[in-house]
């Protein structure tokens, strides 16, 4: 595999020592999901995922191991050979209700909160220190969720978004917030949203950003910032009384 980019490069970044082989399953599988490990790409081999992850060589085999047979990925000897992502996991919607149920509202609410900060934060910073350019581009990226064609698609698109304009900003310790937060939520965001109807609102909230920016209007972009998770947080709330309290049900 050749130098990783800033944004895969948080995918390796070490783990804490009380985690095993499951927290590097979910963390690859949940990069793969998103569209940050493509399908075809090599994966660093075992002694430099070692040393990226800070973890014993036995927990590495072990989560490449049950990676390998749940088909996602290969390992292929010889010259030309290597560990190779050749599936991308589609989220379980059961999973991901299970997810959102165990999500209390106060954590709801600290993770909104947590999120407008973070965002608030780079987009502030990336007025400083982006170009115009940089900001076209953007507004390029803010896009392509509207021409999405699944949902799994509208995620990988939002989260591309919120990626590159946190990229912006230049910040390590925003980007690394940035994908926790967005590895923590943007999978049952998705399983929530109607993509066919949210598609075109979260291209123009997207787009609403970019448009701050460009006008190098910080309030405003930081105002568009805010809108737009605090939409997103709204559904997730509205959801999440609606799996816990069905219409009908006895009270």
């Amino acid at each position: 595999m050749g130098q990783l980019s800033g944004v895969q490069s948080q995918v390796f970044r070490p783990l804490p020592d009380i985690l095993r082989s499951d927290a590097i399953v979910e963390r690859l599988t949940t990069a793969i999901t998103l569209g940050l490990l493509r399908h075809g790409e090599q994966l660093p081999v075992e002694n430099q995922l070692t040393a990226m992850l800070g973890v014993a060589t036995a927990t590495v085999r072990d989560a490449l191991q049950t990676l390998r047979e749940r088909g996602i990925i290969e390992t292929r000897r010889g010259r030309s050979g290597g560990t190779f992502v050749v599936a991308a996991p589609a989220p379980e919607p059961d999973v991901l209700r299970a997810r959102l149920v165990n999500l209390s509202m106060a954590e709801l609410r600290d993770l909104a909160d947590e999120q407008t900060s973070n965002g608030m934060a780079a987009a502030r910073l990336a007025a400083e220190r982006a170009f115009a350019a940089d900001f076209e581009r953007l507004s390029d990226i803010a896009g392509l969720i509207a021409q999405a064609d699944g949902a799994t698609a509208c995620m990988r698109a939002d989260f591309r978004f919120h990626i590159e304009l946190t990229v912006l900003a230049q910040s390590e310790r925003l980007m690394q917030n940035e994908m926790r937060l967005l590895s923590e939520s943007v999978e049952i965001l998705w399983s929530v949203l109607d993509w066919r109807e949210d598609r075109a609102r979260a291209a123009e909230e997207h787009l609403a950003i970019v448009d701050g920016l460009r006008a190098g209007d910080v309030s405003a972009a930081q105002t568009a910032v805010r809108d737009h998770i605090a939409h997103n947080t709204y559904r997730l709330v509205q959801r999440r009384l609606d799996e816990m309290y069905p219409a009908g049900a006895a009270r």
